[in-house]
């Protein structure tokens, strides 16, 4: 059961928490969503970087592509949004793969899954919460966790999601780690140019990356007011609720040492059989 401070601004569908800016008629329309084949999705559960990976492909040069507001925002005239692009769609969402609209996998668009510590979305899950007029006030990191552990958050469990995707890792999905991104940008930005077919020089890639370097993103965001066209998120158009810390290893700063292992045993048990879980702690 929903209480009601969480009711005004949340909905269940088929068992997932949504905020309500993502209507139950949209959801409940995107079967009837056309794809086009040269749609790229670029999908991850929330606070996980999409809005990083978004800003380094419009950085590209010559990309000629146009970066969306996310297929689950809004109402049905959003169909109708999509349509009227007419450059190579960018599309976010945070959908795991089971709510996906049925075209696109019919049609084996390209998706980009990001993929983060479970432990630092949890932390920066928790702060958007607390910041994010669109989502319930927690009051602590403790009763938060709980809910992020039991998957009662919105996109539903952290776990779950990941797992969805990993299934179909092999189904035109690129899989790019935060981690990995922020260790080596350079070969993140390849693995990403190559999988859309774009070409990149070197002198190109230094340019992205101080463009979209945390620092720079955030004194961007600062300057400007939000602009609803350029949302990335289905949670806010206020981009600088977005930019908080970006950093790795947060965690340990919140993670009481009990609140670690209980973590970790459910990690443990949920992700035993993911090899996605395996090179996250390669990453972290």
């Amino acid at each position: 059961m929903l209480s009601p401070g969480q009711l005004s601004v949340l909905h269940k569908f088929k068992g997932i928490l949504f905020s309500t800016a993502s209507s139950r008629e949209l959801l409940d329309s995107l079967d009837s969503f056309d794809a086009r084949e040269d749609d790229v999705f670029l999908v991850s559960y929330p606070k996980s970087g999409t809005h990083w990976v978004a800003e380094v492909i419009e950085n590209i040069p010559n990309a000629k592509i146009t970066i969306t507001t996310p297929i689950e925002l809004g109402d049905i005239s959003k169909f109708d949004e999509l349509k009227t692009y007419s450059k190579r769609r960018v599309i976010p969402t945070h959908l795991s793969y089971d709510m996906l609209p049925v075209d696109i996998k019919q049609k084996q668009c390209k998706v980009i899954y990001i993929i983060r510590n479970p432990k630092d979305t949890a932390v920066s899950l928790f702060h958007y919460y607390r910041d994010n007029p669109n989502l319930p006030y927690i009051e602590t990191w403790a009763a938060f966790l709980e809910l992020f552990l039991r998957g009662d958050v919105v996109y539903g469990s952290w776990f779950d999601h990941v797992l969805s995707w990993e299934e179909h890792k092999n189904d035109n999905v690129l899989i790019i780690f935060y981690e990995e991104m922020k260790k080596d940008f350079f070969k993140s930005l390849k693995k990403i140019t190559t999988f859309l077919g774009m070409h990149v020089n070197d002198s190109e890639i230094n340019n992205i990356a101080w463009k979209t370097s945390f620092s720079e993103m955030k004194n961007k965001t600062v300057k400007e007011s939000h602009d609803p066209n350029h949302t990335i998120c289905a949670l806010t158009s206020e981009r600088n609720l977005v930019f908080r810390k970006g950093v790795v290893g947060d965690w340990i700063n919140y993670f009481t040492s009990k609140q670690k292992r209980v973590f970790d045993e459910l990690f443990t048990e949920k992700m035993k059989h993911s090899e996605l879980a395996r090179r996250l702690k390669e990453y972290s």
